[in-house]
């Protein structure tokens, strides 16, 4: 009897030998690596984000989020009072890159083809040539575009969706990389037209652009009082070449989202469809925009996957540009950013 209970009790006591074995196994689940090799690209972004802080004082929202942009192959709406860096930024971001530049003064006289080219007859070839635009460049700079008519704005439309435009039957292709940044004056409506739905839906993010705070104010004077006689601009360096840009893009395509992130993503996007706040809601071209930003987030962080963290980041400069508030809820003084707030906190994060 004793015997039997014996073995009945060594069966039932744990083994020393197997606990450190649960343990390793515990600490190999914690320890992970990237597929991708993001270092460089982390290393580059910092790099721009040091050539650009050369000049610009704070606004590191609107400099991750430029960025993000170029890394997902998208297009940024940046929208200030005058005077907050928008034009500057944009141009720091093209100078700390070896791409072509090109801006573009928008204005209500302004025809689409001073923005695409025109075809121009040869009197030696007796024949028409086209004459390349503006946009026949890598980084475009738009300032103020609400200045211009609708036919000039709708100009833009094929060239912003699928990077080539199409005149007298011929169909040309931009080179890559590719990137629109707009710029445009909340406040000072006259002389101003709207932008259409269409074309907003075209831009991956709007980045609202705020007032410094008061310490960085005062670092903003004493930069501009030591800096003399020299230019802001030339202390910004070129290095990272179109190539590489093309390379680090391609990168961002590969990070892994799983696949409860994409039901969440689709969940964020449905309930502004639903929402009794909203009189538009998002359509599917702004969940692919989130998805692809919160990918961009996630490689500027040295991730190769993403995280619901990114995708909250992402949710508000991709979709408050392309919901509209209800007249009821607007008058209110309830803006698009609240309701998108509060669809964020309401949609259950995936654990």
């Amino acid at each position: 009897m004793e015997e039997h209970n014996n073995e009945a009790s060594q069966q039932n006591t744990p083994q020393p030998e197997s606990q450190p074995a649960i343990e390793q196994s515990e600490t190999n689940d914690l320890q992970f690596t990237n597929r991708l090799d993001l270092s460089e690209l982390q290393h580059n972004v910092h790099n721009i984000k040091r050539e650009i802080g050369k000049v610009i004082v704070g606004q590191k929202d609107m400099v991750d989020m430029l960025i993000a942009s170029l890394l997902a192959k998208g297009h940024s709406l940046i929208e200030g009072v005058p005077g907050v860096a928008k034009t500057i930024t944009a141009k720091l971001l093209a100078k700390s890159l070896s791409v072509g530049f090109s801006r573009i003064q928008f204005t209500p006289d302004l025809m689409p083809s001073d923005i695409l080219g025109t075809s121009v007859f040869n009197l030696k070839s007796t024949e028409f040539e086209f004459k390349k635009g503006p946009i026949f460049s890598n980084m475009i700079l738009i300032d103020e575009i609400n200045r211009a008519p609708a036919k000039t704005q709708a100009a833009l439309f094929e060239v912003m969706e699928e990077q080539q435009i199409t005149i007298d039957g011929h169909r040309y292709k931009l080179d890559t990389p590719f990137m629109v940044l707009a710029t445009q004056n909340p406040i000072e409506q006259e002389g101003t037209y709207r932008l259409p739905e269409a074309q907003l839906d075209r831009f991956l993010f709007k980045i609202d652009v705020d007032y410094p705070d008061l310490t960085d104010e005062i670092e903003i004077l004493t930069r501009e009082h030591n800096l003399k006689d020299k230019i802001k601009t030339d202390a910004i360096t070129s290095f990272l070449t179109a190539e590489q840009i093309a390379k680090y893009q391609s990168l961002v395509t590969q990070v892994l989202v799983e696949e409860h992130l994409l039901k969440y993503i689709a969940d964020l996007i449905v309930a502004t469809r639903s929402n009794q706040f909203l009189y538009l809601g998002a359509s599917p071209r702004a969940s692919i925009a989130i998805l692809k930003a919160s990918k961009a987030f996630a490689a500027m962080s040295g991730r190769d996957f993403v995280t619901p963290e990114d995708i909250k980041r992402a949710a508000i400069p991709v979709l408050h540009h392309r919901v509209i508030v209800t007249p009821e809820r607007e008058m209110e003084g309830i803006t698009s950013k609240d309701v998108i707030k509060q669809i964020i906190e309401t949609v259950e994060i995936p654990r």
